[in-house]
């Protein structure tokens, strides 16, 4: 692969990525979705600005917010879903319980495995109907 901007990796390469492998990536696919909706929302203004990222990449948000998606997901995004919430985490935030942060990671695999294989439309549009309810006042 030589463009990291625009990865579309094969399926064998993506089956070979763990699943906390695959939350790592979308934890950051999903931190930038978020900095781009604030910052696209008039929200880019120090200290607020990264306090409103940290409410809305923590685990319990994303929890909440996996809900909103898992209606829609085809069949092979709810394995990737699956996955990434029964990967083996030994480490929980004090702040969420342990079935927030398994959700939390399986999103996070969710969009990482979006990311990498190239899906970037879907990615977009799963996290416009999570952000739907979200004020835009942060």
């Amino acid at each position: 692969m030589e463009n990291y901007f625009h990865p579309c990796l094969t399926d064998d390469q993506i089956r070979a990525i763990s699943s906390i492998g695959l939350a790592h990536m979308g934890d950051a696919v999903f931190e930038i979705l978020v900095r781009t909706w604030l910052c696209a929302h008039g929200r880019a203004t120090g200290r607020g600005l990264h306090q409103a990222t940290i409410r809305l990449v923590c685990a319990e948000s994303q929890a909440e917010k996996a809900k909103r998606i898992l209606p829609i997901l085809t069949e092979e995004e709810l394995g990737v879903f699956r996955r990434g919430r029964n990967a083996q985490v030994h480490t929980v935030p004090g702040h969420a319980t342990r079935a927030q942060y398994g959700e939390a990671t399986a999103l996070e695999a969710l969009m990482g495995w979006l990311w990498l294989k190239g899906r970037l439309e879907r990615a977009n549009e799963l996290f416009c109907i999570m952000m739907e309810e979200e004020p835009h006042a942060v």
